[in-house]
């Protein structure tokens, strides 16, 4: 029987709204050109290669996936990989880049590689452009990049960098070449692993050798005829990968290490070139409580550095566009204020904004200012504004209720607004005329309008959604439905994320999203408070605003408390009924990480230390102990083929609560990864709401 509403076929069939949204912006041509992915409606997952002409308005399509691949094939599987790490769930051209004069665009499909030519008036004037171009490779084809002048391709294939037209260009040394391994792309923000030099003849590249590292399995209970599939992950406590960085070519022989200690700073963070004569990387030590800039000289290798950032706890990776060098040779990066009041900008070291703005983000430069996201306000909000290097003074550009975001370009601006009333975006040429890039996305069903409060003497963010159409003095059982772990916010005023919320406020719940100690974007000193204490930090704080939303709100019945949630959130959930049944009643914990001696290093050891030295900090995180005391209805979900948060996660878990004769529900979903997509999301929704109706009294 299909357990799903109108509502939930809906959000199933656009993706959670968002097919059909122009994506992945790029500009061209000295801001002339827009570049962006989209597909061509609500319910189309296949994205096509567009791009917007600023001189005449016109949008043109250039590459459609279906056309140039009538059947759809697999994904090379580094690809689908990398797009678990992305959280992409969108079909066809998953990404592109620009040459240099942003005039060509290259792209993959399906492994096939193809080079797609913008022509502006001529375009148009046929009607239909030319078709992209396939180009012969040496294998299914990862990653492309061009050379600056659009001559040369680099792509990955079979763990090789190779170039069109040219051949294979790193050594066959059974080592992984040009990719991110799993640390980076998953934790470090990092998702590729080679890059271009402004002369377009060497290449910069990652060299990943795995093989220290143990082998996560993956098979199809469903299709016990298919073989299974690994892959190396590094464990917490255990090895990581090997990465070097090396710079290839031109010639057979031309390769040249870059000499960094590789023992002490393991992670590479950020890396690219920033001259012909220099590279720019980011390096960190294990424990990501060092960070070290340095200039690396590509004909030798040699390195020097630029700066240190320092940490007691962890530092974090730098912000969005730093580092980066200015017109006159000052160096930009990110720090923290003194006290840890607020995530800062710095040239040469010394501070440029300071305790009343939270920077997120540097977009570019706007002529000889820098264009900056960043919080002025309560968390929830985002704004945009023009930051002048040499005084600090700040102009708002974008800086209304909601959550604001730009690129920027020779002059031209992209600016995107989301609130309460949806997302809006404009593009700003350089000569002052505005144009708006079609958004074919499904409008979004609710306009919510969440209750923020900052609670309890932390100050916690926090949401309440109530129904629609609720009336006061109805009293309601309570749905606590929050992420809590670090990188993270929910309490944003971005619109697509209320959806949901509003549906299960509407079911007959009070929906309430905490923020709690460890979570982003109210100060590094509130996400350093997660330090060494998932679990105490996480379920103080959400305890401790539960209650103090319950005074100020008559019509929360905190004796029934459901709490649900997914990946740090499921972890969330199932330590709520574990270790505090006298406040929570039942939980849903999806993809929940129970034993973070089983999670991956660069995200594990951050904020906990090495097993090896800390195993106290390990074992009071971990749930399989609290397994005993279970005495609240508690369902868990895994997908069976989950990279991130393996399924043997959710499986230990359930064995220990079996062993320990503790009754709960386990539904185990073959084939679905991390990201649940194809509307497996929404099923399971359905079933936790069956879920929650019996055990809070609601049905």
């Amino acid at each position: 029987m299909d357990r799903m509403d109108d509502f939930l076929r809906l959000s199933a069939s656009t993706a959670r709204f968002t097919y059909g949204a122009p994506r992945a912006f790029a500009f061209g041509d000295e801001g002339r050109l827009l570049w962006f992915l989209r597909s061509t409606g609500p319910t189309d997952p296949f994205d096509g290669l567009w791009v917007l002409d600023t001189t005449t308005g016109a949008e043109t399509r250039l590459a459609d996936p279906r056309e140039l691949s009538p059947e759809p094939a697999p994904l090379p599987v580094v690809e689908r990989r990398l797009r678990e790490r992305s959280r992409l769930v969108a079909a066809g051209i998953g990404s592109y880049a620009l040459s240099a004069d942003g005039l060509t665009a290259v792209f993959a499909l399906y492994g096939r590689l193809y080079c797609a030519a913008y022509e502006g008036a001529r375009a148009a004037d046929a009607g239909t452009p030319a078709q992209p171009k396939e180009l012969p490779t040496a294998g299914p084809v990862f990653d492309p990049r061009p050379s600056p002048d659009g001559s040369r391709i680099a792509y990955v294939t079979g763990d090789a960098l190779h170039t069109v037209p040219g051949g294979r260009v790193s050594p066959e040394d059974g080592a992984r070449w040009g990719v991110a391994e799993f640390a980076a792309a998953e934790e470090l923000d990092r998702h590729r692993g080679h890059w271009w030099a402004p002369d377009g003849e060497r290449l910069l590249a990652a060299r990943v050798d795995e093989s220290a590292l143990q082998r996560r399995w993956f098979a199809d209970p469903a299709h016990p005829e298919l073989p299974a599939e690994d892959f190396a992950y590094p464990e917490a406590g255990g090895p990581n990968a090997d990465v070097r960085l090396w710079v290839l070519g031109p010639g057979p022989d031309a390769a040249v290490r870059l000499d960094w200690d590789t023992e002490t700073y393991p992670y590479v963070s950020d890396a690219d070139w920033d001259s012909p004569t220099e590279i720019l990387l980011t390096v960190h030590d294990r424990l990501q409580q060092n960070a070290l800039l340095l200039s690396a000289d590509p004909d030798t290798g040699r390195t020097r550095e630029l700066s240190r950032t320092t940490h007691p706890q962890w530092v974090d990776p730098m912000l969005p566009g730093t580092p980066a060098r200015l017109a006159d040779g000052r160096m930009l990066t990110s720090a923290d204020t003194p006290g840890g009041a607020a995530r800062a900008l710095a040239l040469d070291g010394v501070l440029l904004t300071g305790d009343g703005l939270q920077v997120r983000k540097v977009a570019g430069a706007h002529g000889n200012r820098l264009l900056i996201e960043a919080g002025q306000r309560d968390p929830s909000e985002q704004q945009v504004l023009l930051l002048d290097p040499d005084t600090g003074d700040l102009t708002p550009l974008a800086d209304g209720p909601g959550v604001h975001s730009v690129q920027a370009a020779a002059g031209a601006l992209l600016l995107t607004s989301a609130d309460a009333d949806g997302i809006r975006r404009v593009l700003r040429s350089s000569d002052g005329r505005e144009f708006v890039p079609v958004d074919l996305s499904q409008p979004l069903p609710y306009r919510v309008v969440p209750v923020l409060e900052r609670v309890t003497e932390h100050a916690v963010p926090t949401a309440l959604v109530l129904p629609r159409g609720h009336v006061p003095g109805t009293r309601l059982p309570v749905l606590m439905d929050s992420y809590g772990g670090p990188g993270m916010q929910d309490v944003s005023a971005e619109p697509r994320r209320w959806q949901h919320r509003q549906w299960w406020a509407d079911q007959g719940f009070a929906v309430v999203t905490v923020d709690n100690r460890g979570t982003a974007y109210v100060s590094p000193r509130y996400t350093h408070a997660m330090y060494r204490g998932f679990s105490e930090v996480t379920l103080e704080d959400q305890v401790a605003a539960l209650q103090a939303l319950g005074a100020r709100h008559a019509d929360l019945d905190l004796t029934r408390v459901g709490v649900r949630g997914w990946s740090y959130g499921g972890y969330l959930s199932a330590l709520a009924v574990l270790r505090r049944p006298d406040v929570f009643h039942a939980a849903a914990a999806g993809a929940a990480p129970t034993d973070f001696r089983q999670y991956d290093t660069a995200y594990t050891e951050r904020y906990l230390g090495l097993p090896q030295e800390h195993p106290e900090v390990y074992e009071r995180d971990s749930l399989l102990a609290d397994a005993a005391g279970l005495r609240r209805p508690l369902l868990l979900v895994t997908g069976l083929a989950d990279d991130n948060v393996h399924p043997s996660h959710t499986l230990r878990l359930s064995q220990a609560l079996t062993d320990a004769g503790r009754p709960h529900q386990l539904l185990a979903l073959p084939g679905v990864t991390h990201m649940t997509p194809g509307g497996v999301r929404e099923k399971v929704m359905a079933l936790e709401l069956e879920f929650f109706r019996k055990e809070l009294g609601l049905a």
